[in-house]
C-alpha cells in the first residue's frame, strides 16, 4: 500500500517526442537535465530515445556520466561546466561538452590529452539571452583559440549553438534578432575554418513554431514531458508525470475554524477537512497556500491554509471523502483532475517547475507503460 507516489507515464514521452520528431527534418535532442524534469533521468532517456531522439542534452557532466554508467550510449551534450572539473572524465566517456570561453577550451585541450583523444566541443554564442555563450565582441577570440585547438588535434568543434529567450512568446521581436546574430556568428565561425557538423538554437518553443530555426539540430525539453511552452497550445502532446496520495484522515469542524499554521483560512461553514500527506517537503510549493487544487473524488478542493513541510489539509464542505481515498494533485487532465498548468497558474510559476519539484522529491517515483517494462 502506498501513502503518495508520483507517476511517470514512460510511453506518454515516447509518444511526445515522436510528435516533435515529426515536425521537423533536424535531428533530436531532448534534455533530461535536473533528473529529467523530475521524470527521471534514466527512464526519460531510455523513453526519449525510443521516440526518435538522437541526442541527449543535460546541463552537468555529473548527469552525463550518470547517463553513461546506466548504459546509455546516445550522443550526449553537458553544457554547464564550472572551471576545475575533471573534464578528462567526460571526454573519455565519449560526451560532448559546451564552451564559450578560451580558458575552457584550454581546459578541454589539457582533459583531451589526458584522455588520449580529441574533445568533441560545441562553441556557444550569445545572441541575446545574456546568460552562458561568449558575445559578440568575445567570438572572434573564442573561434581562434578553438580554431588553433582543433589544428592540434586536441578538440574537435562538433557543434555552434545558442538559446532562444522569448521563443515560447511567439512573434516576439528577440526571435528574429537572435536568429539573425546567430546567422552572423556562423559567418565568422566560418572564416576561422570553423563549419561545425551541428548547428542548433532551437528549444521546444522553436521546434512548435520557427522551422526556420531548427538547422541540424533541435533540442526539446519540456515539451517532450508532454507540456507546452507556450500558454494556452497543447500541440497534442501528452503529460507524462500524475502527482497523486491518500487522504490521511478527515475531521468535521465548524464553522470559524482557523486551519494549518497561522490559522489563514476559517472555514465558511460547518464542513469536512481532509489532510492529504504531501507538503513542501515533497515538492508542493507554499505559494500553493489556500490556493492549489486537489481532486478527490468527484470534487476539486482547494488547500485551505498554509503548506506545511509534510502535509496539506483540504476543505472539501460535504462531499463523501474518507481516509485511504485518493487525492490527485496533478495529471494529464484526462479524468479532470487538475494538470501541472493549473497548478502553475495557481502559484504563479510554470509548468516546469511544478514537475521538477514533485518528480526531485522524496515521494516514491513509480514507471508505466510499454518502454518502463
Amino acid at each position: 500500500m502506498w501513502q503518495a507516489e508520483v507517476r511517470v507515464d514512460l510511453d506518454a514521452i515516447r509518444d511526445n517526442v515522436a510528435v516533435l520528431r515529426a515536425r521537423t527534418s533536424a535531428e533530436m535532442l531532448v534534455a533530461v537535465k535536473a533528473d529529467g524534469y523530475g521524470h527521471g533521468l534514466v527512464p526519460a532517456a531510455r523513453a526519449a530515445l525510443a521516440g526518435g531522439a538522437t541526442w541527449l542534452g543535460v546541463a552537468a557532466l555529473d548527469e552525463a556520466l550518470a547517463l553513461r554508467r546506466a548504459g546509455v550510449e546516445a550522443p550526449v551534450l553537458a553544457w554547464l561546466l564550472a572551471p576545475g572539473l575533471p573534464l578528462h572524465e567526460g571526454v573519455t566517456a565519449g560526451i560532448d561538452l559546451s564552451a564559450a570561453t578560451p580558458e575552457l577550451i584550454d581546459e578541454l585541450a589539457a582533459a583531451a590529452r589526458q584522455a588520449g583523444r580529441p574533445a568533441r566541443v560545441h562553441l556557444k554564442l550569445d545572441t541575446g539571452l545574456a546568460r552562458g555563450g561568449a558575445v559578440a565582441d568575445d567570438w572572434p577570440i573564442l573561434l581562434e583559440t578553438a580554431a588553433k585547438a582543433q589544428a592540434g588535434g586536441d578538440i574537435e568543434v562538433v557543434g555552434v549553438w545558442s538559446h532562444f529567450a522569448c521563443a515560447d512568446e511567439p512573434g516576439h521581436e528577440s526571435v528574429d534578432r537572435q536568429l539573425a546574430a546567430f546567422h552572423a556568428g556562423l559567418a565568422v565561425a566560418a572564416g576561422f575554418g570553423i563549419t561545425p557538423r551541428y548547428r542548433h538554437i532551437a528549444n521546444s518553443a522553436a521546434t512548435l513554431t520557427r522551422p526556420d530555426a531548427h538547422f541540424d539540430l533541435v533540442r526539446v525539453g519540456i515539451a517532450a514531458y508532454g507540456l507546452s511552452p507556450i500558454a494556452g497550445e497543447s500541440h497534442g502532446l501528452r503529460p507524462a508525470m500524475t502527482a497523486r496520495a491518500r487522504i490521511m484522515m478527515t475531521k468535521r469542524v465548524p464553522a470559524g475554524q482557523g486551519v494549518s499554521y497561522g490559522l489563514t483560512y476559517v472555514t465558511p461553514r460547518e464542513t469536512t477537512l481532509a489532510v492529504v500527506p504531501l507538503g513542501y517537503g515533497d515538492g508542493v510549493p507554499r505559494h500553493a497556500s489556500s490556493t492549489g487544487p486537489i481532486r478527490v473524488g468527484g470534487t476539486t478542493a482547494r488547500i485551505a491554509g498554509r503548506v506545511c513541510m509534510d502535509q496539506v489539509v483540504i476543505d472539501v464542505g460535504n462531499e463523501p471523502v474518507s481516509a485511504g481515498d485518493v487525492a490527485v494533485l496533478f495529471g494529464p487532465g484526462t479524468s479532470g483532475e487538475p494538470t501541472a498548468d493549473d497548478w502553475a497558474a495557481a502559484t504563479g510559476t510554470i509548468n516546469y517547475e511544478i514537475v521538477t519539484r514533485f518528480g526531485s522529491s522524496r515521494v516514491p517515483r513509480h514507471y508505466d507503460g510499454e518502454v518502463a517494462r
